[in-house]
């Protein structure tokens, strides 16, 4: 009778505990879609703010508004966490054309970031179309040398998960000029990474790696459309040629800060829980789906805490990483301190996928840890959450190292995210209300359950 009424009271008592998890995560979720700051947080930082690039005015605005916004939640702590970023500037919009004989047809381009400008009146050379940087190498530099190298290796269609397209195309980017000018390009031209075809290009960091400054070489994004567009006039004639102006400056590194905001844990204040997102962005627009969706999110999940007067367990740090964009310094110093002030991080979320449905959450910890994150499954099927995988999770908690951690990644639908990324139409409008809220809830959820249960 007495091994009995022990199992019985276990099991009113694991009853009990699920209905209660049951019940909080339906508060969470009503609250963020009836009573939340993200959107309002969105639209501020994107239409009043707009652009964040490292080491902008824009960046700088972001940080001081953030900030005040922290403040504002009544939070045990809100404080700036220096770190020196890199400072590009654009310059003037760039100019691109085809020339073909004698006609000329303009194509939507923009520089990758850290690009050097081209001679003030432009460059113009024979392109050659490539279609990776294998094939580039296999080319070899007597074909290569004084052109224009056109990567144009396109998004696989048959990938689900569209960042695992990303994930094949981007080295191009990357390392495209880096490898080109190595065999004696004078300059390269990348498709933009995305499926849809349009008129954005769309940017990103390229590195030139060992190469000494003189060997570097101008290096521009083209839409999706002009791609198309210049692969076709290639092979209706392979001599044409190619013009781009650009007007690019590198400045010395400048002063930013990382933005933290925490709930002190009531039992355990030496254990940190991080949810993050990055503050800076590209430049060509407000970067509203990357990273500001990230970023209020982040923040959302503290006021819904707060609101709910929910005391954590544990510390709960929002950190509002700067510079992702640009060589990730923010989330690298984040790191460097911890370790100088011995933190011991148990667990870090990051939203930097968009603000769309969210779907689940990616992983990277341990087989244990992920059985436990498995039975919480059923309390997120309500909410269609259903994906939870060991896989990448974001590249600022990226950094942490401490001695256990289980990291996560919040999941949204891909689909549509690469039809904004880094591109000129990353705004405001693109970001739907319901999906964002959405979104901060799901982070939320994970975050209380990680609270209460700790980790293996």
């Amino acid at each position: 009778m007495k091994k009995a009424s022990i199992l019985l009271l276990l099991f009113t008592s694991m009853m009990f505990s699920q209905s209660n998890d049951q019940q909080m995560l339906s508060d969470i979720y009503k609250l963020s879609l009836t009573n939340s700051s993200c959107y309002s947080w969105l639209d501020y930082l994107s239409n009043q703010i707009g652009s964040r690039l490292s080491g902008s005015t824009g960046a700088e605005k972001g940080v001081q508004y953030t900030k005040a916004q922290l403040e504002k939640l009544g939070l045990d702590c809100v404080y700036l966490q220096e770190v020196m970023v890199p400072k590009w500037v654009r310059g003037e919009k760039e100019v691109a054309y085809i020339q073909d004989n004698k006609t000329k047809i303009s194509v939507p381009v923009c520089a990758l970031g850290g690009s050097v400008a081209t001679a003030k009146s432009g460059l113009l050379a024979e392109v050659i179309e490539v279609h990776g940087l294998k094939e580039l190498e296999q080319l070899g530099a007597e074909k290569i040398k004084g052109k224009i190298v056109f990567y144009n290796r396109p998004f696989e269609p048959e990938n689900i998960n569209a960042f695992k397209s990303y994930g094949n195309c981007v080295d191009q980017r990357f390392s495209g000029a880096e490898k080109a000018a190595k065999m004696g390009a004078v300059g390269t031209i990348v498709r933009s990474m995305g499926f849809r075809l349009d008129d954005f290009p769309h940017t990103g960091m390229q590195s030139y790696g060992d190469l000494p400054k003189d060997k570097y070489i101008p290096t521009i994004a083209i839409s999706t459309n002009g791609a198309e567009l210049l692969s076709k006039k290639l092979k209706e004639n392979s001599s044409l040629k190619f013009y781009m102006k650009l007007s690019c400056q590198t400045f010395e590194d400048v002063l930013s800060y990382n933005v933290i905001g925490e709930i002190k844990g009531s039992e355990h204040p030496e254990k940190i829980m991080v949810v993050g997102g990055h503050l800076d962005s590209w430049d060509l627009a407000d970067g509203s789906q990357d990273d500001g969706a990230g970023v209020v999110q982040s923040m959302q999940v503290l006021e819904l805490f707060k609101k709910l007067n929910y005391r954590p367990k544990n510390t709960i740090r929002a950190v509002l990483f700067m510079n992702e964009e640009f060589g990730g310094r923010g989330g690298r110093k984040y790191e460097e301190l911890s370790k100088q002030n011995k933190e011991n991080h148990i667990f870090a979320l990051e939203s930097d996928c968009g603000g769309f449905t969210p779907r689940g959450f990616s992983f990277e910890c341990d087989a244990a840890n992920f059985e436990k994150i498995n039975s919480w499954k059923y309390l997120f099927e309500p909410y269609l959450i259903h994906s939870f995988v060991i896989d990448g999770t974001g590249s600022d908690i990226g950094h942490l190292t401490s001695a256990k951690i289980v990291k996560a990644g919040l999941t949204p639908d891909s689909q549509r995210y690469f039809d904004y990324h880094h591109a000129g139409n990353d705004k405001f409008e693109s970001v739907n209300k319901r999906e964002l809220e959405l979104g901060a809830a799901s982070m939320a959820s994970l975050i209380y359950l990680f609270d209460k249960y700790g980790i293996d």
